[in-house]
Protein backbone atom coordinates (compact mmCIF):
# COMPACT_ATOMS: atom_id res chain seq x y z
CA UNK A 1 0.00 0.00 0.00
CA UNK A 2 1.39 3.37 -1.00
CA UNK A 3 1.71 6.37 1.28
CA UNK A 4 -1.16 7.99 -0.64
CA UNK A 5 -3.39 4.96 -0.01
CA UNK A 6 -2.69 5.13 3.73
CA UNK A 7 -4.01 8.69 3.76
CA UNK A 8 -7.11 7.79 1.76
CA UNK A 9 -10.09 7.92 4.14
CA UNK A 10 -13.79 8.58 3.89
CA UNK A 11 -14.90 11.90 5.42
CA UNK A 12 -16.07 11.63 9.01
CA UNK A 13 -19.06 13.87 8.35
CA UNK A 14 -21.23 14.23 5.25
CA UNK A 15 -22.70 17.54 4.01
CA UNK A 16 -26.03 15.71 3.70
CA UNK A 17 -26.78 12.72 5.90
CA UNK A 18 -29.57 10.39 6.98
CA UNK A 19 -27.67 9.16 10.06
CA UNK A 20 -26.61 11.23 13.03
CA UNK A 21 -23.18 9.56 13.21
CA UNK A 22 -22.21 11.34 9.97
CA UNK A 23 -23.89 14.68 10.75
CA UNK A 24 -21.42 17.50 11.37
CA UNK A 25 -21.40 21.26 11.69
CA UNK A 26 -23.53 22.73 8.92
CA UNK A 27 -24.87 19.38 7.66
CA UNK A 28 -28.32 18.82 6.26
CA UNK A 29 -30.10 16.01 8.09
CA UNK A 30 -32.70 14.04 6.14
CA UNK A 31 -35.20 12.36 8.46
CA UNK A 32 -36.27 9.17 6.70
CA UNK A 33 -39.10 7.08 8.04
CA UNK A 34 -38.05 3.43 7.83
CA UNK A 35 -39.87 0.21 8.65
CA UNK A 36 -38.56 0.19 12.23
CA UNK A 37 -37.47 3.73 12.98
CA UNK A 38 -38.55 7.24 12.06
CA UNK A 39 -35.76 9.72 11.41
CA UNK A 40 -37.87 12.42 13.05
CA UNK A 41 -36.94 10.89 16.41
CA UNK A 42 -33.30 11.79 15.72
CA UNK A 43 -33.74 15.44 14.77
CA UNK A 44 -32.71 16.64 18.22
CA UNK A 45 -29.53 14.53 18.08
CA UNK A 46 -28.76 15.87 14.60
CA UNK A 47 -29.12 19.44 15.84
CA UNK A 48 -26.71 18.73 18.68
CA UNK A 49 -24.24 17.42 16.08
CA UNK A 50 -24.45 20.73 14.23
CA UNK A 51 -27.13 20.20 11.58
CA UNK A 52 -28.40 23.48 10.15
CA UNK A 53 -31.12 22.16 7.88
CA UNK A 54 -33.68 19.43 8.53
CA UNK A 55 -35.53 17.66 5.71
CA UNK A 56 -38.74 15.82 6.62
CA UNK A 57 -41.63 14.23 4.78
CA UNK A 58 -44.51 16.61 4.12
CA UNK A 59 -46.78 14.54 6.40
CA UNK A 60 -44.27 14.33 9.26
CA UNK A 61 -45.63 15.20 12.70
CA UNK A 62 -43.23 17.49 14.52
CA UNK A 63 -43.69 18.33 18.18
CA UNK A 64 -43.62 21.91 19.41
CA UNK A 65 -40.46 21.06 21.32
CA UNK A 66 -38.64 19.99 18.15
CA UNK A 67 -39.80 23.04 16.20
CA UNK A 68 -38.66 25.26 19.05
CA UNK A 69 -35.28 23.50 19.25
CA UNK A 70 -34.74 23.94 15.52
CA UNK A 71 -35.41 27.68 15.78
CA UNK A 72 -33.25 28.06 18.87
CA UNK A 73 -30.11 26.88 17.04
CA UNK A 74 -30.86 28.85 13.88
CA UNK A 75 -31.63 25.78 11.78
CA UNK A 76 -34.43 25.45 9.23
CA UNK A 77 -37.00 22.79 8.35
CA UNK A 78 -38.00 21.85 4.82
CA UNK A 79 -40.78 19.45 3.89
CA UNK A 80 -40.55 17.30 0.76
CA UNK A 81 -42.72 14.69 -0.94
CA UNK A 82 -40.08 11.94 -0.85
CA UNK A 83 -37.26 12.06 1.68
CA UNK A 84 -35.37 9.18 0.05
CA UNK A 85 -35.26 10.94 -3.29
CA UNK A 86 -34.32 14.18 -1.55
CA UNK A 87 -31.42 12.42 0.20
CA UNK A 88 -30.06 11.22 -3.14
CA UNK A 89 -30.54 14.54 -4.93
CA UNK A 90 -29.15 16.71 -2.15
CA UNK A 91 -26.19 14.37 -1.54
CA UNK A 92 -25.26 14.53 -5.22
CA UNK A 93 -25.54 18.33 -5.30
CA UNK A 94 -23.57 18.81 -2.09
CA UNK A 95 -20.70 16.73 -3.48
CA UNK A 96 -20.73 18.52 -6.87
CA UNK A 97 -22.45 15.65 -8.71
CA UNK A 98 -19.41 13.34 -8.66
CA UNK A 99 -21.12 10.38 -10.37
CA UNK A 100 -21.30 12.40 -13.58
CA UNK A 101 -17.49 12.60 -13.62
CA UNK A 102 -17.01 8.83 -13.40
CA UNK A 103 -17.74 5.77 -15.48
CA UNK A 104 -19.97 3.58 -13.33
CA UNK A 105 -20.95 0.00 -14.15
CA UNK A 106 -23.58 -1.89 -12.19
CA UNK A 107 -24.18 -5.58 -11.54
CA UNK A 108 -27.56 -6.86 -10.39
CA UNK A 109 -29.15 -10.28 -9.96
CA UNK A 110 -30.10 -12.62 -7.13
CA UNK A 111 -26.73 -14.34 -6.82
CA UNK A 112 -23.28 -13.78 -8.22
CA UNK A 113 -23.22 -10.00 -7.88
CA UNK A 114 -20.28 -9.89 -5.51
CA UNK A 115 -18.12 -12.36 -7.43
CA UNK A 116 -18.90 -10.63 -10.71
CA UNK A 117 -17.99 -7.13 -9.50
CA UNK A 118 -14.73 -8.43 -8.03
CA UNK A 119 -13.86 -10.09 -11.33
CA UNK A 120 -14.88 -7.11 -13.44
CA UNK A 121 -12.91 -4.67 -11.29
CA UNK A 122 -9.91 -7.00 -11.52
CA UNK A 123 -10.17 -7.13 -15.34
CA UNK A 124 -10.48 -3.35 -15.73
CA UNK A 125 -7.64 -2.71 -13.32
CA UNK A 126 -5.43 -5.29 -15.04
CA UNK A 127 -6.09 -3.43 -18.30
CA UNK A 128 -4.62 -0.28 -16.75
CA UNK A 129 -7.74 1.57 -15.65
CA UNK A 130 -7.92 3.28 -12.26
CA UNK A 131 -10.75 1.52 -10.45
CA UNK A 132 -12.97 1.52 -7.40
CA UNK A 133 -15.42 -1.09 -6.14
CA UNK A 134 -18.65 -1.08 -4.13
CA UNK A 135 -19.75 -4.51 -2.88
CA UNK A 136 -21.32 -6.56 -0.12
CA UNK A 137 -17.88 -7.68 1.08
CA UNK A 138 -16.16 -4.29 1.17
CA UNK A 139 -15.70 -1.08 -0.77
CA UNK A 140 -12.37 -0.20 -2.31
CA UNK A 141 -10.51 2.61 -4.06
CA UNK A 142 -7.33 1.23 -5.65
CA UNK A 143 -5.90 -0.88 -2.77
CA UNK A 144 -7.58 0.99 0.07
CA UNK A 145 -10.41 -1.04 1.60
CA UNK A 146 -13.42 0.48 3.38
CA UNK A 147 -15.81 -1.53 5.53
CA UNK A 148 -19.41 -1.76 4.41
CA UNK A 149 -22.72 -2.87 5.93
CA UNK A 150 -25.02 -2.80 2.90
CA UNK A 151 -24.86 -4.29 -0.59
CA UNK A 152 -25.66 -0.84 -1.98
CA UNK A 153 -25.00 2.00 0.45
CA UNK A 154 -27.27 4.96 1.19
CA UNK A 155 -26.92 7.94 -1.18
CA UNK A 156 -25.10 10.12 1.37
CA UNK A 157 -22.30 7.55 1.55
CA UNK A 158 -22.36 6.81 -2.18
CA UNK A 159 -21.84 10.39 -3.26
CA UNK A 160 -19.16 11.01 -0.64
CA UNK A 161 -17.44 7.86 -1.96
CA UNK A 162 -17.81 9.03 -5.56
CA UNK A 163 -16.39 12.43 -4.62
CA UNK A 164 -13.35 10.71 -3.13
CA UNK A 165 -13.03 8.64 -6.33
CA UNK A 166 -13.04 11.80 -8.44
CA UNK A 167 -10.42 13.40 -6.21
CA UNK A 168 -8.20 10.31 -6.60
CA UNK A 169 -8.55 10.16 -10.38
CA UNK A 170 -10.64 6.97 -10.52
CA UNK A 171 -11.96 6.16 -13.99
CA UNK A 172 -14.28 3.18 -13.38
CA UNK A 173 -16.45 2.37 -10.37
CA UNK A 174 -17.84 -1.18 -10.39
CA UNK A 175 -20.78 -1.62 -8.02
CA UNK A 176 -23.34 -4.13 -6.86
CA UNK A 177 -26.88 -2.87 -7.28
CA UNK A 178 -29.43 -4.50 -4.96
CA UNK A 179 -33.14 -4.60 -5.75
CA UNK A 180 -33.92 -2.79 -2.51
CA UNK A 181 -31.48 -0.03 -3.44
CA UNK A 182 -33.47 0.49 -6.64
CA UNK A 183 -36.80 0.44 -4.78
CA UNK A 184 -35.57 2.83 -2.08
CA UNK A 185 -34.07 5.38 -4.50
CA UNK A 186 -30.50 4.89 -3.32
CA UNK A 187 -29.18 5.26 -6.86
CA UNK A 188 -31.53 8.08 -7.80
CA UNK A 189 -29.72 10.30 -10.32
CA UNK A 190 -26.92 7.80 -10.97
CA UNK A 191 -26.57 6.57 -14.57
CA UNK A 192 -24.57 3.54 -15.64
CA UNK A 193 -22.01 3.14 -18.41
CA UNK A 194 -22.69 -0.59 -18.48
CA UNK A 195 -24.58 -3.28 -16.59
CA UNK A 196 -24.78 -7.04 -16.03
CA UNK A 197 -27.83 -9.10 -15.08
CA UNK A 198 -26.52 -12.32 -13.52
CA UNK A 199 -29.68 -14.35 -12.80
CA UNK A 200 -32.91 -14.36 -10.84
CA UNK A 201 -34.16 -16.58 -8.03
CA UNK A 202 -36.36 -16.47 -4.94
CA UNK A 203 -35.26 -13.95 -2.34
CA UNK A 204 -36.45 -11.03 -0.20
CA UNK A 205 -40.04 -12.10 0.38
CA UNK A 206 -39.79 -10.09 3.62
CA UNK A 207 -39.56 -6.92 1.50
CA UNK A 208 -41.50 -7.67 -1.70
CA UNK A 209 -45.08 -8.93 -1.67
CA UNK A 210 -44.46 -11.10 -4.73
CA UNK A 211 -41.48 -12.39 -6.66
CA UNK A 212 -42.84 -10.46 -9.66
CA UNK A 213 -42.39 -7.27 -7.65
CA UNK A 214 -38.86 -8.35 -6.78
CA UNK A 215 -38.06 -9.03 -10.44
CA UNK A 216 -39.54 -5.69 -11.49
CA UNK A 217 -37.33 -3.97 -8.91
CA UNK A 218 -34.23 -5.65 -10.37
CA UNK A 219 -35.20 -4.45 -13.83
CA UNK A 220 -35.33 -0.82 -12.69
CA UNK A 221 -31.58 -0.72 -13.23
CA UNK A 222 -32.34 -0.47 -16.95
CA UNK A 223 -33.97 2.92 -16.31
CA UNK A 224 -30.58 4.18 -15.11
CA UNK A 225 -28.55 3.48 -18.25
CA UNK A 226 -26.72 6.12 -20.25
CA UNK A 227 -27.67 6.20 -23.91
CA UNK A 228 -26.02 3.30 -25.69
CA UNK A 229 -24.62 1.76 -22.49
CA UNK A 230 -23.90 -1.97 -23.04
CA UNK A 231 -25.91 -4.45 -20.97
CA UNK A 232 -25.08 -8.15 -20.73
CA UNK A 233 -27.75 -10.63 -19.66
CA UNK A 234 -27.45 -14.31 -18.75
CA UNK A 235 -29.28 -16.02 -21.61
CA UNK A 236 -29.43 -19.34 -19.73
CA UNK A 237 -31.56 -17.82 -16.96
CA UNK A 238 -35.34 -17.95 -17.48
CA UNK A 239 -35.80 -14.34 -16.37
CA UNK A 240 -32.78 -13.39 -18.39
CA UNK A 241 -34.56 -14.69 -21.49
CA UNK A 242 -37.54 -12.46 -20.64
CA UNK A 243 -35.28 -9.44 -20.40
CA UNK A 244 -33.62 -10.22 -23.73
CA UNK A 245 -37.04 -10.49 -25.37
CA UNK A 246 -38.06 -7.11 -23.94
CA UNK A 247 -34.74 -5.45 -24.77
CA UNK A 248 -33.42 -6.95 -28.04
CA UNK A 249 -30.62 -4.37 -28.06
CA UNK A 250 -29.04 -5.94 -24.97
CA UNK A 251 -26.12 -8.37 -25.28
CA UNK A 252 -26.15 -11.94 -24.02
CA UNK A 253 -23.83 -14.60 -22.60
CA UNK A 254 -24.31 -18.33 -22.17
CA UNK A 255 -22.66 -21.62 -21.24
CA UNK A 256 -25.13 -23.70 -23.27
CA UNK A 257 -26.02 -21.64 -26.36
CA UNK A 258 -23.96 -20.42 -29.30
CA UNK A 259 -26.30 -17.78 -30.74
CA UNK A 260 -25.28 -15.24 -28.08
CA UNK A 261 -22.80 -12.38 -27.95
CA UNK A 262 -20.22 -14.32 -25.90
CA UNK A 263 -20.40 -18.02 -25.19
CA UNK A 264 -18.26 -20.38 -23.17
CA UNK A 265 -17.54 -24.06 -23.50
CA UNK A 266 -16.75 -25.40 -20.02
CA UNK A 267 -13.71 -27.66 -19.92
CA UNK A 268 -13.30 -28.10 -16.15
CA UNK A 269 -15.76 -26.85 -13.55
CA UNK A 270 -15.06 -28.94 -10.47
CA UNK A 271 -11.50 -27.84 -9.80
CA UNK A 272 -9.39 -25.10 -11.39
CA UNK A 273 -12.17 -23.63 -13.50
CA UNK A 274 -11.32 -23.50 -17.19
CA UNK A 275 -13.46 -22.43 -20.14
CA UNK A 276 -13.06 -21.65 -23.79
CA UNK A 277 -14.75 -18.27 -24.26
CA UNK A 278 -15.82 -17.43 -27.79
CA UNK A 279 -16.65 -14.15 -29.52
CA UNK A 280 -17.31 -13.92 -33.26
CA UNK A 281 -15.85 -17.42 -33.84
CA UNK A 282 -12.65 -16.53 -31.99
CA UNK A 283 -12.10 -18.66 -28.88
CA UNK A 284 -9.69 -18.02 -26.02
CA UNK A 285 -8.87 -20.46 -23.20
CA UNK A 286 -9.47 -19.13 -19.69
CA UNK A 287 -7.92 -20.93 -16.74
CA UNK A 288 -8.77 -19.82 -13.20
CA UNK A 289 -6.88 -21.81 -10.54
CA UNK A 290 -8.76 -20.26 -7.59
CA UNK A 291 -12.30 -20.73 -8.95
CA UNK A 292 -14.57 -23.67 -9.58
CA UNK A 293 -18.25 -24.40 -10.24
CA UNK A 294 -20.65 -23.58 -13.08
CA UNK A 295 -21.92 -20.57 -11.14
CA UNK A 296 -18.44 -19.03 -11.19
CA UNK A 297 -18.18 -19.79 -14.90
CA UNK A 298 -21.30 -17.64 -15.36
CA UNK A 299 -19.91 -14.91 -13.13
CA UNK A 300 -16.64 -14.89 -15.05
CA UNK A 301 -18.38 -14.90 -18.42
CA UNK A 302 -20.54 -11.92 -17.44
CA UNK A 303 -17.51 -9.97 -16.23
CA UNK A 304 -15.40 -10.85 -19.28
CA UNK A 305 -18.28 -9.96 -21.62
CA UNK A 306 -18.77 -6.45 -20.29
CA UNK A 307 -15.02 -5.86 -19.95
CA UNK A 308 -14.65 -6.86 -23.60
CA UNK A 309 -17.08 -4.26 -24.94
CA UNK A 310 -15.52 -1.68 -22.61
CA UNK A 311 -12.23 -2.22 -24.37
CA UNK A 312 -10.44 -5.10 -22.63
CA UNK A 313 -9.34 -7.71 -25.20
CA UNK A 314 -10.19 -11.34 -24.47
CA UNK A 315 -6.50 -12.28 -24.44
CA UNK A 316 -5.83 -9.68 -21.74
CA UNK A 317 -8.82 -10.88 -19.69
CA UNK A 318 -7.61 -14.48 -19.95
CA UNK A 319 -4.23 -13.50 -18.59
CA UNK A 320 -5.87 -11.46 -15.78
CA UNK A 321 -8.26 -14.24 -14.73
CA UNK A 322 -5.34 -16.63 -14.33
CA UNK A 323 -4.13 -14.42 -11.46
CA UNK A 324 -7.56 -13.73 -9.96
CA UNK A 325 -7.58 -14.69 -6.26
CA UNK A 326 -10.44 -15.95 -4.12
CA UNK A 327 -13.16 -13.61 -2.87
CA UNK A 328 -13.69 -13.24 0.90
CA UNK A 329 -16.68 -15.30 2.01
CA UNK A 330 -17.23 -16.90 -1.39
CA UNK A 331 -16.25 -20.58 -1.19
CA UNK A 332 -13.19 -19.86 0.94
CA UNK A 333 -11.35 -23.16 1.19
CA UNK A 334 -9.57 -24.39 4.34
CA UNK A 335 -7.62 -27.61 4.85
CA UNK A 336 -8.34 -29.01 8.32
CA UNK A 337 -5.99 -31.09 10.55
CA UNK A 338 -8.04 -34.27 10.17
CA UNK A 339 -7.63 -34.23 6.38
CA UNK A 340 -11.07 -32.83 5.63
CA UNK A 341 -11.83 -29.53 3.89
CA UNK A 342 -14.05 -26.65 4.91
CA UNK A 343 -15.68 -24.09 2.65
CA UNK A 344 -17.08 -20.84 4.03
CA UNK A 345 -19.71 -19.30 1.77
CA UNK A 346 -22.31 -16.54 1.92
CA UNK A 347 -25.04 -18.72 0.34
CA UNK A 348 -28.34 -17.85 2.02
CA UNK A 349 -31.10 -18.53 -0.49
CA UNK A 350 -32.34 -21.57 -2.45
CA UNK A 351 -30.58 -20.76 -5.73
CA UNK A 352 -27.27 -20.17 -3.95
CA UNK A 353 -27.63 -23.42 -2.00
CA UNK A 354 -28.29 -25.31 -5.23
CA UNK A 355 -25.27 -23.76 -6.96
CA UNK A 356 -22.82 -24.29 -4.10
CA UNK A 357 -23.93 -27.71 -2.87
CA UNK A 358 -24.27 -29.25 -6.33
CA UNK A 359 -20.65 -28.25 -6.95
CA UNK A 360 -19.29 -29.45 -3.60
CA UNK A 361 -21.16 -32.76 -3.85
CA UNK A 362 -19.14 -33.68 -6.94
CA UNK A 363 -15.88 -33.08 -5.07
CA UNK A 364 -16.32 -35.48 -2.18
CA UNK A 365 -17.80 -38.72 -0.86
CA UNK A 366 -18.90 -36.95 2.34
CA UNK A 367 -20.65 -33.58 2.47
CA UNK A 368 -21.62 -32.00 5.80
CA UNK A 369 -23.70 -28.82 5.63
CA UNK A 370 -23.91 -26.38 8.53
CA UNK A 371 -26.43 -23.56 8.21
CA UNK A 372 -29.31 -21.60 9.66
CA UNK A 373 -31.49 -18.80 8.33
CA UNK A 374 -31.70 -15.13 9.18
CA UNK A 375 -34.42 -13.98 11.53
CA UNK A 376 -36.86 -11.29 10.35
CA UNK A 377 -36.07 -12.21 6.76
CA UNK A 378 -37.80 -14.17 4.01
CA UNK A 379 -39.25 -17.18 5.83
CA UNK A 380 -40.62 -18.84 2.69
CA UNK A 381 -37.15 -19.86 1.54
CA UNK A 382 -36.31 -21.79 4.71
CA UNK A 383 -38.05 -25.10 3.78
CA UNK A 384 -36.52 -24.93 0.30
CA UNK A 385 -33.03 -24.53 1.75
CA UNK A 386 -33.74 -27.56 3.94
CA UNK A 387 -34.91 -29.62 0.96
CA UNK A 388 -31.88 -28.72 -1.17
CA UNK A 389 -29.46 -29.45 1.66
CA UNK A 390 -31.04 -32.84 2.32
CA UNK A 391 -30.75 -33.71 -1.37
CA UNK A 392 -26.98 -33.15 -1.45
CA UNK A 393 -25.71 -33.61 2.11
CA UNK A 394 -24.78 -36.70 4.09
CA UNK A 395 -25.19 -34.73 7.31
CA UNK A 396 -27.06 -31.50 8.05
CA UNK A 397 -26.33 -29.51 11.19
CA UNK A 398 -28.96 -26.83 11.75
CA UNK A 399 -27.76 -23.85 13.74
CA UNK A 400 -28.27 -20.11 14.20
CA UNK A 401 -27.54 -17.37 11.67
CA UNK A 402 -28.47 -13.88 12.90
CA UNK A 403 -31.80 -14.93 14.47
CA UNK A 404 -32.49 -11.35 15.55
CA UNK A 405 -35.83 -11.25 17.41
CA UNK A 406 -36.95 -14.70 16.23
CA UNK A 407 -36.51 -17.88 18.25
CA UNK A 408 -33.75 -19.98 16.62
CA UNK A 409 -35.75 -23.12 17.47
CA UNK A 410 -38.64 -21.85 15.33
CA UNK A 411 -36.30 -21.01 12.44
CA UNK A 412 -34.81 -24.51 12.54
CA UNK A 413 -38.32 -25.98 12.59
CA UNK A 414 -39.20 -23.98 9.47
CA UNK A 415 -36.15 -25.40 7.70
CA UNK A 416 -37.05 -28.97 8.72
CA UNK A 417 -40.47 -28.65 7.07
CA UNK A 418 -38.76 -28.92 3.69
CA UNK A 419 -36.72 -32.02 4.54
CA UNK A 420 -38.41 -35.15 3.26
CA UNK A 421 -39.08 -37.94 5.76
CA UNK A 422 -36.40 -40.27 4.39
CA UNK A 423 -33.75 -37.58 4.94
CA UNK A 424 -34.72 -36.56 8.48
CA UNK A 425 -32.06 -38.87 9.91
CA UNK A 426 -29.38 -36.62 8.40
CA UNK A 427 -30.35 -33.74 10.68
CA UNK A 428 -28.59 -32.69 13.87
CA UNK A 429 -29.79 -29.50 15.56
CA UNK A 430 -27.13 -27.51 17.44
CA UNK A 431 -28.15 -23.87 17.80
CA UNK A 432 -24.80 -22.77 19.21
CA UNK A 433 -22.99 -22.13 15.91
CA UNK A 434 -19.51 -22.72 17.34
CA UNK A 435 -20.56 -26.08 18.75
CA UNK A 436 -22.25 -26.89 15.44
CA UNK A 437 -18.97 -26.31 13.59
CA UNK A 438 -17.11 -28.45 16.13
CA UNK A 439 -19.69 -31.22 15.68
CA UNK A 440 -19.19 -31.08 11.92
CA UNK A 441 -15.45 -31.42 12.38
CA UNK A 442 -15.90 -34.51 14.55
CA UNK A 443 -18.07 -36.08 11.85
CA UNK A 444 -15.75 -35.19 8.98
CA UNK A 445 -13.59 -37.91 7.41
CA UNK A 446 -10.43 -37.53 5.37
CA UNK A 447 -11.29 -35.72 2.10
CA UNK A 448 -14.76 -34.97 3.46
CA UNK A 449 -16.15 -31.46 2.96
CA UNK A 450 -17.80 -29.21 5.54
CA UNK A 451 -19.87 -26.39 4.03
CA UNK A 452 -20.46 -23.47 6.39
CA UNK A 453 -23.22 -21.51 4.69
CA UNK A 454 -24.72 -18.10 5.39
CA UNK A 455 -22.06 -16.06 7.15
CA UNK A 456 -19.52 -15.65 4.38
CA UNK A 457 -17.11 -12.86 5.29
CA UNK A 458 -19.35 -11.63 8.16
CA UNK A 459 -17.79 -12.01 11.59
CA UNK A 460 -20.77 -11.46 13.83
CA UNK A 461 -24.05 -12.89 15.05
CA UNK A 462 -27.14 -10.76 15.68
CA UNK A 463 -29.29 -11.75 18.66
CA UNK A 464 -32.20 -9.39 19.23
CA UNK A 465 -30.75 -6.01 18.27
CA UNK A 466 -27.24 -6.75 19.54
CA UNK A 467 -24.36 -7.67 17.25
CA UNK A 468 -21.77 -10.00 18.81
CA UNK A 469 -18.38 -10.92 17.40
CA UNK A 470 -18.34 -14.37 15.83
CA UNK A 471 -15.69 -15.63 13.44
CA UNK A 472 -15.90 -18.99 11.71
CA UNK A 473 -12.29 -18.54 10.57
CA UNK A 474 -11.09 -18.22 14.17
CA UNK A 475 -12.95 -21.41 15.10
CA UNK A 476 -11.29 -23.30 12.24
CA UNK A 477 -7.86 -22.10 13.35
CA UNK A 478 -8.39 -23.78 16.73
CA UNK A 479 -8.87 -27.27 15.31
Amino acid sequence: MSKADKLLTMPKFFPVSCHTKTVGLGSTFVAIKGDKEDGVAYISAALKQGAKKIIVHQDAKLSKEIISEVKSVGATIEKVQNTRKALAQLSAQANDNPSKKLKIVGVTGTKGKTSTVFMLEHLLRSAGYKTALLSTVHNKIFDTVFETELTTAHPDYLHAFFALCVKQGVEYVVMEVAAQALSLHRIEGITFDGAIFTNFGQEHAEFYETQENYFAAKCKIFDHLKTGAPVFVNADDERGKEILNLYPEFFSFSLTQENVTLSARPIELIENLSCSICFEKKCILFSCPHLFGAFNAYNMLGAVSLAHVLGVPLEMSAHAMNSFSKIPGRLERYVLPNGSFCFIDHAHNPSSFEAVLSTLRKMTDQLIVVFGAGGERDGTKRPQMGKISAHYADHIILTSDNPRSENPVDIAADICVGVETEHRGKILCELDREKAIQAAYRLAKKNGIIALLGKGRDEYQIFGTKKRFFSEREILKNF
